[in-house]
């Protein structure tokens, strides 16, 4: 048997006594090992090795550093309440940039601006009552009629007298409303294209609301301006029909309104029949206005005044040896928005 030692690698013929230290260096005898005679001829497998050995791979060349320890890093940090740097931007405003919403040049953010839909609602209901108003006057166009024949109970006559007041006074009321409603939006919408194109409100607050309320004056001027407005804001070849319709009803409704007042005193029969009529055709004229007013402000809050009112479009360059390439929109049109 033959066993080999562990530290100088001597291999020993310990014959059939088993030994557990190296007679030369005294190092640890390996468990016994087969003769070289029983191992297997070199090139028919791979060499065996003694008991206690295994084949390890090595890279070649220097051996890997040592790896460094990494330094404790501490706790974990813990906050009582949610950290909230870096939630908001702070930025630094200079004197001639005040922000998209505020008035580059005085730097006093624009007028704020009655809800859409409240406009909206108020707007409808103007229209309704100025439709019920012209309905009543119908009605006691029709009690005239009837009384030509056949003489009406008093109360009856009484009833539908307090009734066209009232619904006089009513839609009086309701048009003022939507008047200021509508005006209110006008400077604040005014106000704020004029902040984010970067410019000054050329008319005031005072000239806006004179313009806009004084009789016969804003046939003129409240037109005007509203075609500044649509100017700015670059869509006016979009709402100019609008406005037009609306200026001319206007001017319609304000002539008729006129004649209606000035026959409201007659206190002939005749002469009351035909106030009737005019006070029908006033009133019916004053809800088709205030229709074609809403037409225009619908016509308005299609677009946001952040947003811009054109978009640009790929379009294939003209070729040099044909025809050029045709608009993306009809001759009518307003460029793509």
């Amino acid at each position: 048997m033959i066993q080999v030692c562990s530290q100088c690698g001597t291999r020993w013929d310990v014959r059939e006594q088993r030994r557990e230290s190296c007679p030369r260096c005294r190092g640890a005898l390996l468990a016994p090992a087969a003769d070289a005679q029983s191992a297997p001829p070199a090139g028919r497998g791979a060499p065996q090795l003694p008991p206690g050995y295994r084949w390890i791979a090595v890279r070649p060349g220097a051996a890997p550093p040592a790896r460094r320890k990494r330094r404790p890093r501490g706790p974990t940090p813990r906050y009582a309440v949610i950290p909230r740097w870096g939630l908001r931007d702070r930025v630094a405003q200079g004197p001639t940039d005040i922000g998209m919403g505020a008035d580059r040049a005085t730097g006093r953010p624009p007028r704020p601006a009655p809800p859409a839909a409240t406009i909206r609602a108020v707007l409808v209901v103007g229209v309704l009552v100025l439709c019920l108003t012209a309905l009543v006057y119908l009605a006691r166009y029709a009690l005239l009629v009837f009384n030509r024949d056949t003489l009406l109970n008093s109360l009856v006559a009484i009833a539908a007298t307090v009734m066209s007041v009232l619904a006089s006074v009513v839609a009086i009321v309701t048009v003022a409303i939507c008047g200021v409603v509508l005006i209110r939006w006008l400077i604040a919408r005014r106000s704020a294209v004029f902040a984010y194109h970067g410019l000054q409100e050329p008319r005031s607050v005072q000239a806006l609301w004179a313009g806009c309320v004084a009789p016969v004056v804003n046939l003129a001027w409240a037109p005007v301006y509203v075609i500044e407005l649509a100017t700015l804001e670059g869509h006016y070849a979009r709402v100019r029909r609008a406005i037009f319709q609306w200026w001319i009803a206007w001017v319609i409704s304000y002539v008729v309104s006129f004649f209606a007042v000035l026959t409201s005193f007659d206190s002939d029969a005749q002469g009351i029949a035909n106030n009737t009529v005019l006070m029908v055709v006033a009133y019916g004229l004053a809800a088709v206005t205030l229709a074609a007013a809403a037409r225009v402000f619908e016509g308005f809050e299609r677009t946001p005044v952040e947003r811009p009112a054109h978009r640009w479009v790929a379009v294939t360059p003209d070729d040099p040896g044909g025809e050029p390439a045709a608009p993306v929109e009809l001759a009518a049109q307003e460029p793509a928005a």
